[in-house]
């Protein structure tokens, strides 16, 4: 029986991937790389800062990562101020979550303050039973352990829970979970997230998209 439902942020929630491309094409270029779009899902998408800061510019010190970073964030923040809008469908989808008695869970490799500035521009500060934030874990995506953070916060199992997720790294963490995972096409072809463990794959919340999978895992018993 369905209890939770858990979404990235990332991707999910609003299709942001094109603003964070924007900022690290952007910022990289600066430093000499060019980053085009297939680099950007291969190395970028969906991935902790400090894992992207090892595999682009090791020679950095840690406290020049970490500046590199926030001078990342804090312009993605700027330019993002007017462009986040919840992916379509969202919000129905969010008030059937509460109808039906389910709770709703965030799970993302977001900083602490561009989850916090995203879920305010997008007016669903209030709209979760829970957060996770990897920033604050050992571990953050691909590692399972958000979405087992997710799970015991709630008090459910995996099978009593279904994720969305729109990264290679955030279905790598979602299925790890033992979570039957729905991939969100703002980022990756369908076949690409069904390649890495997604059970399927939508374009966004709408009707058109979503009803087959509300049919499947919102069952009567949770009406």
């Amino acid at each position: 029986m369905l209890k939770a439902v858990i979404f990235d942020l990332d991707g999910t929630l609003t299709d942001s991937d094109k603003v964070h491309f924007q900022v690290f094409q952007s910022l990289f270029a600066e430093r000499g790389i060019a980053m085009d779009k297939s680099l950007y899902k291969q190395k970028i998408s969906g991935r902790q800062n400090a894992a992207i800061m090892a595999d682009f510019f090791p020679e950095l010190s840690a406290a020049e990562g970490e500046q590199f970073s926030a001078q990342k964030e804090a312009t993605f923040r700027e330019r993002a101020q007017s462009q986040l809008v919840p992916l379509p469908g969202l919000i129905a989808l969010l008030e059937q979550i509460k109808r039906q008695g389910l709770a709703a869970a965030v799970v993302t490799n977001a900083p602490p303050k561009n989850a916090a500035f995203m879920l305010a521009a997008l007016g669903l500060t209030e709209s979760f039973d829970t957060i996770v934030i990897a920033d604050d874990l050992p571990r953050g995506k691909p590692d399972p352990l958000p979405y087992q953070t997710a799970l015991d916060q709630l008090g459910i199992t995996a099978a009593e829970a279904i994720a969305f997720e729109d990264s290679v790294a955030g279905i790598h963490s979602a299925v790890g979970a033992d979570i039957v995972t729905i991939g969100m096409t703002t980022t990756h072809t369908a076949e690409e997230l069904m390649r890495v463990g997604a059970t399927e794959a939508i374009a966004d919340f709408t009707p058109r998209s979503l009803t087959p999978v509300l049919d499947r895992y919102f069952s009567a018993e949770s009406d």
